[in-house]
């Protein structure tokens, strides 16, 4: 998805497992990397009982089933729109690089400990919600691509849990991460020894996608996990930023990308239907996207929210809080691609349709 620093597009997946070896098709981890116990805490952003699929489980326990509402918000500064639709569960975008070492900050930017940044996080959690750590985005250096190790860059995640008091961490992978064999073995590798030292850590991926399903790297990254046994709770689809091929109807393209990512998913963990509906969540870019003759408007949302509640699907999600609302009219400082829809609606009109 698009940096808070820097207009560019992209977007990003996640998926669940809690099986011994992740999959039917996992053949186990290399001997370096580390072994994560078979169980765990369900998803904190779904509804699923503890009696959901061995492969695929997602959900609170106590929770009311049912798909949760999830946006991305901006780690250090807040929307009017953020608790628009009561959300269960605040994606924090985005913790990168500082640029030169395996540092990790937010946006590149803030120290882990920033003030404000620990003021935001608080104030978010107040509302009852939980909130997840997304690592990566569209712009910036990805930690994956600047630690030199595993341990390394195990840690640089775990301190950013920490500072935020999160359990829950989004892998936001995409452009030339996304096929940099080097570090998508490296980031499996740290997750998976994150995972054995934090057996409740819950593990999305968050990916690019298109109406004809996830592509060879976006499987190629979902198979290393399965590798190192990495316990994943939920694939996040981008369903944005298509082609300039794709026109008009976007609530179609995310079925239509939704529907063939499940039966990729299917397949790639050794699930059944049921539990590779769960292990799936959707992303929207709302209002105006990246790509020309691509506007994603309020009766898509409601379309993708209806079909996420028919499937089961974990949760739905927007990019994002700052950006749901109508560009105010002649003015130089409203951008659609960056703090507004460039759509006509009300403030926090697509929260609301994603949480109905």
């Amino acid at each position: 998805m698009r940096s808070l620093l820097v207009p560019t597009a992209g977007v990003a997946c996640l998926i669940s497992l809690t099986l011994t070896g992740c999959s039917a098709q996992s053949g186990g981890a290399p001997d370096d990397a580390a072994p994560v116990a078979a169980d765990r805490a369900a998803d904190r952003a779904g509804g699923q009982s503890a009696d959901a699929s061995p492969s695929m489980r997602a959900g609170k326990p106590g929770a009311r089933a049912g798909t949760a509402y999830a946006p991305y918000v901006s780690a250090d500064e807040a929307s009017a729109n953020d608790a628009a639709g009561s959300p269960t569960t605040y994606n924090l975008a985005f913790v990168i690089a500082d640029g030169r070492d395996c540092t990790p900050k937010w946006n590149g930017v803030h120290a882990l400990g920033d003030k404000a940044v620990k003021s935001r996080v608080s104030t978010l959690k107040r509302t009852g919600a939980t909130v997840r750590v997304s690592f990566g985005g569209a712009s910036g250096t990805e930690l994956a691509a600047a630690c030199d190790n595993a341990p390394a860059l195990a840690k640089a995640y775990g301190d950013a849990l920490d500072a935020a008091g999160s359990t829950q961490a989004d892998f936001d992978v995409e452009g030339d991460e996304l096929t940099d064999s080097g570090s998508v073995a490296r980031r499996s590798a740290a997750i998976a020894a994150l995972q054995k030292e934090r057996p409740d850590l819950e593990v999305t991926f968050t990916l690019p996608v298109m109406p004809s399903g996830l592509d060879s790297a976006g499987l190629a990254l979902l198979a290393s996990a399965n590798r190192y046994d990495v316990k994943v709770s939920t694939v996040n689809l981008m369903t944005m930023n298509y082609a300039e091929s794709y026109a008009g109807d976007m609530g179609g393209y995310a079925i239509a990308s939704a529907t063939a990512a499940q039966a990729q998913l299917k397949k790639a963990f050794g699930t059944d239907d049921s539990a590779a509906w769960r292990g799936m969540a959707l992303t929207s870019m709302i209002g105006t996207n990246d790509v020309d003759n691509e506007t994603f408007t309020l009766a898509d949302a409601a379309q993708v929210r209806a079909f996420a509640e028919e499937k089961g699907i974990a949760w739905v999600s927007m990019w994002s809080t700052f950006r749901d609302r109508q560009c105010a009219a002649g003015t130089d400082t409203d951008d659609a691609l960056t703090n507004c829809s460039g759509v006509p609606q009300h403030a926090g009109a697509f929260a609301e349709a994603f949480s109905r």
